[in-house]
């Protein structure tokens, strides 16, 4: 079971003095979810948003906001995400001394549940807990900066989480993040993703939000016809 294509624009990218316009266009252009990246400076060498944005892209939009934890010990600031606005959350298997405990409290919050894996972490990492989980996000940069180049030796390993899903029986979704854009977009939904998080993609200064998503459909729109 792969569930629908799903465009979830990153607002790391967006211009932040414009934010809630940005998340307003990105909806009206088609976007599914709204993806929040949070860091903490420790996991990941950045720093980055925190309950507050999330309250204030709560405020901007109805869609889904699928927020990505991109910080150690997260389990002590999950509650106050939820209650943000939060409607998926995705931790790092890199950062869960429990996950199945993690998992279990963003269940119990209300909220879908989602891991996320580094491009070194082995897909078969997530065998044990892939029933729990809502949505696996493949990294396909390295997490900490927005903007970096695709890591093609990362496609094998979305075909092998795409399997772990399909064997639950379950629509599970398979998202990917990082350097995803008309080049990779063919490849990463061909290898079994279908939540696409797209940020320069679709946020620039050189073109409407839009334009981007045109741009990102009329690539996939091809490969079809083709």
């Amino acid at each position: 079971m792969i569930p629908s294509l799903k465009f979830a624009p990153s607002i790391l990218s967006a211009d932040f003095t414009r934010l809630g316009t940005h998340i307003k266009e990105a909806e009206s252009a088609g976007a599914a979810q709204i993806h929040i990246d949070v860091m903490d400076g420790r996991f990941v060498p950045n720093l980055t948003m925190g309950s507050v944005v999330i309250e204030a892209a709560r405020r901007s939009t109805t869609l889904p906001l699928d927020v990505h934890l991109m910080i150690i010990e997260p389990d002590h600031l999950i509650p106050a995400f939820r209650r943000a606005g939060a409607d998926i959350i995705t931790v790092h298997l890199e950062t869960c001394l429990h996950l199945h405990r993690t998992l279990s409290l963003i269940k119990n919050l209300g909220a879908k549940a989602g891991v996320a894996i580094n491009p070194h972490t082995p897909a078969s990492l997530l065998s044990e807990i892939i029933h729990m989980v809502d949505l696996v996000l493949v990294m396909t940069v390295n997490p900490g900066f927005g903007g970096q180049p695709f890591i093609h030796e990362t496609l094998p390993k979305i075909k092998q989480v795409r399997a772990l899903c399909e064997a639950t029986g379950r629509a599970v979704d398979v998202s990917v993040d990082g350097g995803i854009n008309a080049d990779t977009i063919v490849d990463v939904t061909t290898a079994g993703a279908n939540v696409l998080v797209v940020g320069s993609a679709v946020f620039s200064d050189k073109f409407s939000i839009q334009h981007g998503f045109d741009q990102l459909r009329g690539k996939l729109a091809g490969h079809i016809d083709g």
